[in-house]
Parts: structure tokens; sequence; C-alpha cells
């Protein structure tokens, strides 16, 4: 446990960056599923609109430090290449 007071406050901080981080994670996600559901449906117009909405979010969770950048090329790379291959 931790004895010191700025180790008490690390924990705090680190509680609360955790949340943070976890929702951000979380919408990042949710954006990616909905190009996936686009992508199943076969609605190219559809799913060129969520990835449009998705790479801002994705590109925001880089610059936030929740994703690593190329895990953040590798997800728009991938989801890119789906879409358009609905022809």
């Amino acid at each position: 446990m931790a004895n010191t007071p700025q180790a008490k406050k690390r924990i705090r901080r680190n509680d609360r960056r955790a949340e943070i981080n976890g929702t951000r994670v979380s919408r990042i996600r949710t954006f990616i599923k909905k190009v996936e559901s686009a992508l199943e449906s076969g609605d190219k117009a559809a799913a060129s609109a969520a990835l449009a909405a998705a790479q801002p979010e994705i590109a925001r969770g880089v610059a936030k430090g929740v994703l690593h950048k190329n895990t953040a090329g590798r997800k728009f790379s991938r989801l890119n290449k789906r879409v358009q291959a609905l022809a």
C-alpha cells in the first residue's frame, strides 16, 4: 500500500485517468463497430460516412495517447480497404 502523500496522489490521479481513457477507447470502439455494421449490411455510402466519422475519433485517440500511432494506421488501412472493396 502507498505510504507517501505523493504515492497516494498518484493512485488517485491514475484512477481518474484510467476512467477517462477507458471512456475514450470505448468511444473509438463504438465508431469502429458502426463502420463494421455498415460493411456487413453492404451499404457502401453508409460505410463511407461511418468511416469518415470514425477517422477523426481514431486520430484523437492517438493524440490523447490511448492508441499507438501504428495501431491507428492499421485500423484506418483495414477499414478503408474493406469499404473500398464494396462495389
